[in-house]
């Protein structure tokens, strides 16, 4: 049955309409391809979505954290130096050309990380790495394999650790790869050496796909694809997967010309994923 949704009317001066339309098309917030301010107002109202002025800093202020951004930099502390980097972009109050100087900077923090992750690649030595979640979150791992992967137009960090527990009850039924993590280079915040011994590569599991339609021809292989053969008028691709969402969202892509066959514990988390979508658009699915 279709959700009861609350109602409320609205007496606005004119012009403020294509404000609030605006508003919500910088902050990605839409309904279809259409600014939604309807959404605007619920984010506001569950505090997902901060109202007010930004801080403003003086020109002073301005160079004096600068100044600290570089001597936590040259300290190797990176990680504050980032927050420093980051709180100035996301609240601050700046002009065209600070913005864009910050920028450069935080550029050349991202790519200290991935030079010290290099390093210790080469090393085979294991690290701790602190990293902080788009939840905010603060999360400490014990890294023992990582390498840098290309995926939806940026690199990531993917890592083996020794920690489960913040990922058992989000992938229960994947246990495969629980230990592999896919890590945003300017989320870590901190890298330490660690003892042990470092692995050869990540957990993975073999997900068999099978591409129907346009997909058989269009369909180009993967570095971490298996086997590769014709069924009948079916492609069917074997494939190495070390993060379910990755996999996820390619299929989502291709619709029906994309199915995951197996294992079923993969198949079913897309099943449930479908069924959540319908709901939220009041689909009425009976087995």
């Amino acid at each position: 049955m279709p959700r009861k949704k609350d109602t409320i009317t609205l007496s606005i001066p004119p012009g403020t309409k294509e404000k609030l339309e605006e508003i919500a098309r910088s902050l990605n917030i839409t309904w279809g391809k259409e600014p939604s301010i309807s959404g605007l107002i619920v984010a506001i109202a569950e505090k997902s979505l901060e109202v007010g002025k930004p801080f403003v800093l003086d020109s002073n202020q301005v160079n004096a954290l600068q100044q600290a951004i570089k001597a936590l930099n040259d300290a190797g502390r990176i990680g504050e130096s980032q927050t420093i980097l980051t709180l100035l972009l996301e609240r601050g109050n700046l002009d065209a050309s600070i913005r864009q100087s910050l920028l450069k900077q935080a550029s050349k923090l991202v790519q200290a990380w991935r030079s010290q992750i290099d390093e210790y690649r080469q090393k085979q030595q294991p690290f701790y790495l602190f990293y902080e979640n788009s939840q905010g979150e603060e999360l400490q791992y014990t890294v023992r394999y990582a390498e840098p992967r290309f995926f939806d137009k940026r690199f990531y960090l993917i890592i083996w650790c020794e920690e489960t527990e913040d990922v058992e009850n989000q992938i229960p039924d994947l246990p495969e790869l629980w230990h592999n993590r896919t890590l945003i280079f300017d989320r870590i915040r901190l890298i330490v050496p660690a003892s042990g011994e470092w692995r050869e590569g990540l957990d993975d599991i073999k997900v068999y796909l099978h591409f129907r339609g346009w997909m058989v021809k269009s369909y180009q292989r993967r570095e971490d694809d298996l086997e590769d053969e014709m069924i009948g008028d079916v492609r069917q691709v074997v494939r190495r997967v070390v993060n379910e969402l990755w996999l996820i969202r390619e299929v989502a892509r291709y619709w029906e010309n994309c199915v995951i066959v197996s294992p079923e514990s993969l198949r079913n988390r897309l099943k449930q994923k479908l069924l959540s979508l319908c709901n939220l658009y009041d689909i009425d699915i009976r087995s």
